[in-house]
């Protein structure tokens, strides 16, 4: 599956273990919430960046004692009309403060892309390479936004105000 991050189309660094697997030495690995709840303190002794895929139905508060722990936190789209991790995305960005790596893994459109990045998400795993190609193109389409979000922009007011203290130059003529 092709990978946007950062607005680049590129290979994931990070391997998927599921429940029972080994897990490989030195690599990143993303593993399931179930697995990382009972295993939390050897996974996160290991060394390596550490992932988790997070499901939609359960609670992010769940996550905070190994926030600081993970290196990527990839929030589930089961159906693209299903806008649950969207709410998991504000309250990891806004009310935990996590600033690693935010991944939208499942059904993940183009025309939701922009939402995504607003709601904070930062890379994204996309199904078909034309919409790869697609969500690298729209990161850079807009840099102006009228709402506040979580991606960590400030929208078009603050900025125009924070302009607008700023002091003067003057200029003085020789005398």
């Amino acid at each position: 599956m092709p990978l946007v991050k950062s607005g680049l189309v590129g290979e994931d660094r990070y391997v998927y273990a599921l429940d029972d697997a080994p897990i490989p030495d030195g690599m990143p690995v993303i593993v399931p919430a179930a697995r990382l709840l009972a295993d939390a303190a050897e996974l996160l002794a290991r060394g390596a960046p550490l992932g988790v895929v997070w499901p939609n139905d359960r609670r992010v508060a769940e996550l905070e004692p190994w926030l600081d722990g993970l290196s990527l936190v990839a929030l589930v789209f089961p159906k693209f009309r299903d806008g649950r991790a969207y709410s998991q995305a504000r309250l990891l960005r806004e009310r935990y403060g996590y600033r690693r790596e935010l991944r939208a893994t499942g059904d993940v459109l183009r025309d939701q892309f922009q939402f995504l990045l607003r709601a904070g998400f930062d890379s994204f795993e996309v199904r078909k390479p034309a919409d790869a190609l697609a969500f690298a193109a729209a990161a850079a389409r807009y840099s102006v936004f009228y709402q506040a979000s979580a991606d960590g922009r400030p929208p078009a007011l603050r900025r125009r105000l924070r302009r607008d203290d700023a002091p003067a130059v003057q200029v003085r003529e020789a005398v």
